[in-house]
């Protein structure tokens, strides 16, 4: 489990995998275990407040250290088979989009929605993510800043199918949650786009006109025909909080079922990590931080935000890192044993700056690690390029 420890809390036998507050600019070359009372007094000289743990490391102080074992071994040939699933997974991804702007549009236009092209695109996506769920986690990266509010309701859908799958709940209600998540967001389309789309912070008037989405998507799905209940539910849901501050109903924690929590929790991930037009995304590490803050805080279940991080993975699978041999590579499958040492496909060349061909590297079985979580704007490389370099490699 992930958790943020303050340096007063930190003890010998921790492993530390990530900075989280600090008073400069010091990046974690790798993770590493707290050695000694001399390892926190170094870090508190360099100004580092809070890291974050991996619980599931933490040794024993009488626990020896076993040096690691480098081992030569030449990277693993290319596997076409998760390049072949993100293609898939790109156009269940687009076609996703495509049906999402007609839903905005009958919706602005007071046309009735049509349920049934958004059965079929929501059993396309739990299809994809029965058979294999790296693939779409990887398409929803792929983000372009000013499609926003098309792409969110999409990524909320499958994020939420995911994280329900992991909970191993009956296929049927993921199903309906993917519907009511696919639809969440419906009544965004009656918010002003000077209100929508503003760069700054909201005023009060502008965010009493914005917390009136929710009402809207409740009134459209509510006119829905064969609408199932739970779908509604998770739609009307997704803004509260379990200390009753939320909106439209303030409801609190006994009025909030498992599912409602569970969408609150991928919409605001997802808000949180999507680049926009007037702002970039938080890296995964920050944006699983302040759902554990919000946890803390008593908004989000907190038992459901460690469960949901651990689905997730440290590093998610398609994000992006730099590793220490100076490439950059997109992180294909998650390693449960050894979350920090996931399975990669190194792409591009940091010191060239330049693509070069690919190869799958199992990071736990190496001499390589990861130096850090990056963004595509960090190398001013898009997204959507990388991806359709790695099919072509494909």
């Amino acid at each position: 489990m992930l958790i943020e420890k303050s340096l007063s809390e930190l003890e010998i036998g921790h492993y530390i995998v990530d900075i989280v507050q600090q008073q400069r600019n010091i990046q974690l070359s790798h993770a590493c275990y707290v050695e000694s009372a001399q390892t926190i007094a170094v870090l508190h000289n360099k100004g580092i407040q809070s890291v974050m743990i991996d619980t599931s490391r933490t040794r024993s102080i009488d626990e020896p250290v076993e040096p690691e074992q480098p081992t030569n071994r030449a990277s693993q040939p290319i596997e076409a088979g998760f390049i072949k699933r993100m293609g898939r997974a790109s156009s269940i991804f687009k076609e996703s989009k495509q049906l999402q702007k007609k839903i905005f549009e009958d919706a602005q236009s007071g046309r009735e929605l049509d349920l049934a092209p958004v059965i079929e695109a929501t059993n396309a996506v739990i299809d994809e993510i029965f058979n294999n769920s790296d693939a779409l986690a990887s398409v929803i990266n792929i983000r372009k800043k000013d499609l926003y509010l098309l792409e969110h309701s999409v990524a909320v859908s499958v994020l939420i199918s995911i994280f329900a799958k992991y909970l191993k709940l009956d296929r049927d209600v993921i199903h309906q949650l993917a519907i009511g998540a696919f639809l969440h967001d419906v009544g965004k389309i009656m918010v002003p786009d000077a209100i929508l789309n503003k760069p700054g912070k909201l005023t009060d008037n502008e965010f009493t006109i914005m917390k009136t989405h929710v009402n809207h998507s409740i009134h459209v799905i509510e006119n829905t025909p064969t609408i199932s209940k739970l779908s509604l539910e998770v739609a009307a849901l997704h803004h509260e909080k379990l200390d009753g501050s939320g909106y439209p109903y303030r409801v609190k924690a006994e009025r909030i079922s498992k599912y409602g929590r569970m969408i609150a929790i991928c919409d605001i991930f997802d808000a949180l990590t999507a680049n926009r037009v007037y702002k970039d995304g938080y890296a995964h590490i920050k944006a699983f931080n302040i759902l554990r803050h919000m946890a803390g805080d008593g908004h989000l279940d907190s038992e459901l935000v460690d469960q949901f991080i651990k689905c997730m993975g440290v590093y998610p699978v398609g994000t992006l890192v730099e590793l220490h041999s100076n490439q950059l590579a997109i992180v294909e499958s998650s390693n449960p044993a050894d979350p920090i040492n996931p399975k990669v496909r190194p792409f591009f060349s940091v010191e060239q700056h330049s693509y070069r061909p690919s190869s799958a590297v199992d990071l736990s079985e190496g001499e390589d690690y990861i130096v850090k979580g990056v963004r595509p704007d960090d190398f001013e490389l898009d997204m959507e390029q990388v991806i359709e370099y790695l099919m072509k490699q494909g």
